[in-house]
């Protein structure tokens, strides 16, 4: 149960983001992740296709996905203060937060590879680039086919970490991947894009009401 709590967190720090026409609304993703290892893949298949939704406004971004096992999940992201911060109303842990940086080193991006494909596909009415992206990481490796479009504007560490390499924000991407000894396939798919304000509270990043910080080793 807790490698599928680990697993859903690590879906929301695989959006990415970049620079684009459209610079304020709301993305909803659909997200599904299996294994080959059988305990694993039992534990994603009760949680069956996951669904997040994306607000995004002047370098800032807040993702949103709930689903019953892993419980609610928030992950705030400014551009500006290259802060993050990751809430986490979980049935196991309760409610947690987790604060981060979206600095990315030098050394971190030399981890990553990014090779444009040949082809291209029109997404929800977006003309979409392919991308081959490959991260290596103590011996760990995830490799992508991602397919961009560059008309939205959003931002996360991700597009911290692939600056120069990767242009546009994915509407559809396919990692394979192996965590903690097991292969696993992430797809994410986007399946709607709605241009619209959105309030600032959207992306305040106060400690809610309740909530523990969760200390990492």
């Amino acid at each position: 149960m807790k490698k599928a709590i680990v697993l859903v967190a690590l879906v929301i720090s695989f959006l990415g983001y970049a620079q684009g026409d459209i610079k304020e609304g709301v993305i909803t993703t659909t997200q599904k992740i299996s294994s080959d290892n059988e305990e694993l893949n039992a534990q994603l298949s009760m949680m069956g296709n996951m669904t997040s939704t994306t607000y995004f406004k002047d370098g800032k971004s807040r993702v949103e996905l709930s689903n019953p096992m892993s419980g609610d999940i928030i992950a705030i992201s400014d551009g500006t203060t290259k802060q993050v911060i990751t809430f986490m109303n979980n049935p196991m842990l309760g409610k947690k937060y987790i604060k981060s940086t979206l600095d990315v080193s030098d050394e971190d991006r030399e981890k990553v590879t990014v090779k444009k494909g040949d082809k291209t596909k029109t997404i929800l009415g977006y003309e979409c680039q392919q991308y081959f992206v490959s991260v290596n990481e103590e011996g760990r490796e995830a490799e992508a086919e991602v397919f961009t479009t560059e008309a939205i504007s959003a931002y996360s560490q991700q597009m911290e970490t692939y600056k120069g390499k990767l242009k546009g924000f994915p509407l559809y991407m396919v990692i394979n991947m192996n965590q903690m000894g097991m292969n696993m396939t992430m797809t994410h798919e986007v399946t709607e894009i709605k241009k619209e304000s959105i309030s600032d509270d959207k992306f305040s990043m106060a400690i809610l009401e309740g909530y523990d910080e969760m200390k990492q080793n």
